[in-house]
């Protein structure tokens, strides 16, 4: 009897489900919740449709007593009465510059793009994107997933996750009352939610692809190794993209960070649990102590044998103590430009290159600059490929964390047995920024400008896109094949444009030393200048000494 009063119930609650609907647009119910989307269009397109769901809460508010603490799950244990508004995007979190009235406390929450035919039952592959912003800056807003979605069979969802003081606030105070590594676990709280209901959107929860770039990228490999490779990861791929992050604080510098934040908001041991005040501090008091911190004071830090972050990212890829996902991983070949500390009329000599590059790493002594120097030949001598003391300077500067981590981190995956790992270098500039600096090269973020329909963000200030020309349209339309095509089968040639070069994989099929990646470049109107090239002896040789154990413990990667 029990059997078919649930049984009603059961049929009662379904019937309830699939009666929920809004004028506002089409709905997807999730069971606790349900959401009305927006189907509007970008102008000019016309190979959709797809449907936006934007600002989707995936964690409880992390106010007040949340504040500093790891997300905690919403009530997902009642059925859906109504019907939220999600056509736009949820708010941005706190940024840095900050300012009371931009951007929003209460800002977890994710977007969704999906076909609109996609149903219950198809099962479709799921990226999901991981802004940048060196962990202090950044916003969904300025990554749209249409192109992805309207071009290829896919589901897009973009994730916010706390930033700065609010995401990632360290030190003892911390850890006995609080959670490190705030963000970091947003992060995963978002992945977790898309377990539980990319289904009821036409998503595969079992094909999951995470990507981003810079500090996104660098949050994808944090994801990879976390928790030493102990728990299972939620996702079946990653994408990382010129992984940045580092020098990695060290539990003097996060207690110092901690304790000029605390005085900074107005809260002093002497006047009781720091904590408790922090707690209870205003947005102004948070945003006064965000504005008088420098950039990268609160970034992820280790945080104890438990912990998400149990050892440096590139220690725990050295000892195995990650989970093996398919891979693909790449950077920008002007990303040491953007971080080499100065112009090409600054690199005179090569005491301009310890100046400079290595003001970002304060912690390299100089015998290791000695040696990292004698690695990249000088202009002057025999067989060098640099012309220059800048190209010098821009290729270490690139070496140090955003080419080698990714290179590095396809080798041990290779060693642990993986199949469909990928590498690639992006040789095309961002226009946009290109013309302001020509000297920048392929700058840093020059791949998200294709990915991302000529993005350019500046934080606070907003995001705005610029149109592509000919060739531009045919390298991003390339690039987001590619990208699709790996996070659906784990091979990005399986579905590449008929014009594009097979994308072979990191490890030469003909040769077992050997190793190749894809150098994307812009070309003609139909076609690009894209093509496979070989890893050189010299990269990989450098690239194993900037990931060496003796450098990593100086360079905090």
């Amino acid at each position: 009897m029990n059997f078919f009063i649930l049984l009603i119930v059961a049929i009662i609650s379904k019937t309830n489900i699939a009666a929920l609907s809004s004028d506002l647009g089409p709905v997807v119910n999730v069971g606790y919740a349900a959401f009305a989307g927006n189907t509007t269009s970008p102008a000019g397109v016309s190979n959709g449709p797809v449907a936006f769901f934007g600002g989707i809460p995936f964690a409880q508010p992390p106010l007040g007593n949340l504040r500093f603490r790891a997300p905690q799950p919403l009530n997902e244990n009642e059925s859906a009465r109504s019907v939220m508004d999600a056509r736009n995007w949820g708010p941005a979190c706190i940024q840095r510059p900050a300012v009371v009235g931009i951007g929003s406390e209460d800002c977890l929450t994710l977007n969704i793009w999906k076909p609109t035919n996609a149903t219950t039952k198809s099962k479709l592959p799921v990226v999901v994107y991981i802004h940048g912003g060196g962990f202090y800056y950044g916003t969904p807003q300025g990554f749209p997933m249409y192109d992805w979605v309207a071009q290829h069979q896919v589901i897009g969802i973009s994730i916010t996750y706390r930033l700065g003081i609010l995401g990632f606030l360290g030190g003892s105070e911390v850890s006995k009352d609080g959670d490190l590594n705030a963000g970091l676990l947003d992060q995963r709280a978002a992945l977790e939610w898309i377990q539980r209901h990319i289904t009821s959107f036409g998503g595969d929860p079992e094909n999951v692809t995470i990507s981003g770039e810079s500090a996104g990228g660098a949050s994808v490999m944090m994801q990879i190794v976390a928790y030493g490779g102990d728990k299972p990861v939620p996702f079946k791929r990653a994408i990382a993209q010129s992984i940045g992050f580092g020098p990695t604080a060290s539990a003097n510098q996060t207690e110092a960070n901690f304790n000029n934040a605390a005085t900074y908001a107005g809260c002093l041991p002497s006047d009781g649990p720091v904590m408790e005040c922090l707690r209870k501090a205003s947005i102004g008091a948070i945003v006064s102590a965000t504005n008088r911190t420098p950039n990268g004071a609160f970034a992820p830090i280790i945080d104890g044998l438990k912990g998400f972050l149990p050892d440096l990212p590139s220690r725990l890829i050295t000892a195995g103590r990650f989970n093996p996902v398919e891979f693909t991983g790449g950077h920008c070949t002007g990303d040491g430009n953007t971080f080499a500390g100065g112009k090409p009329t600054q690199f005179v000599t090569e005491d301009d290159i310890r100046t400079h590059v290595f003001s970002r790493w304060p912690g390299v002594m100089n015998d290791t600059i000695t040696q990292a120097l004698s690695l990249y030949p000088a202009p002057d001598a025999p067989d060098s490929p640099f012309a220059t003391q800048y190209e010098r300077a821009t290729a270490i500067a690139g070496d140090v964390v955003f080419t080698c981590m990714d290179l590095y981190f396809a080798e041990k995956n290779l060693q642990k047995g993986v199949q469909n790992v990928f590498a690639f270098a992006w040789n095309a500039p961002d226009t946009v920024l290109y013309n302001a600096n020509p000297y920048l090269g392929a700058m840093h973020t020059s791949d998200i400008y294709y990915l991302f329909s000529g993005t350019n963000v500046f934080g606070n200030a907003g995001n705005y896109f610029t149109p592509f020309n000919a060739s531009e349209a045919a390298l991003s339309t390339e690039a987001i094949a590619y990208w699709t095509s790996f996070a659906t089968t784990g091979d990005p040639s399986a579905a590449r444009k008929s014009v594009s070069p097979v994308w072979s994989e990191f490890k030469n099929a003909n040769n077992s030393t050997a190793r190749s990646h894809l150098v994307l470049t812009r070309g003609g109107d139909v076609s690009t200048a894209s093509v496979m090239q070989d890893i050189t002896d010299a990269q990989i040789e450098r690239c194993q000494f900037w990931m060496s154990d003796a450098v990593v413990a100086q360079t905090g990667v």
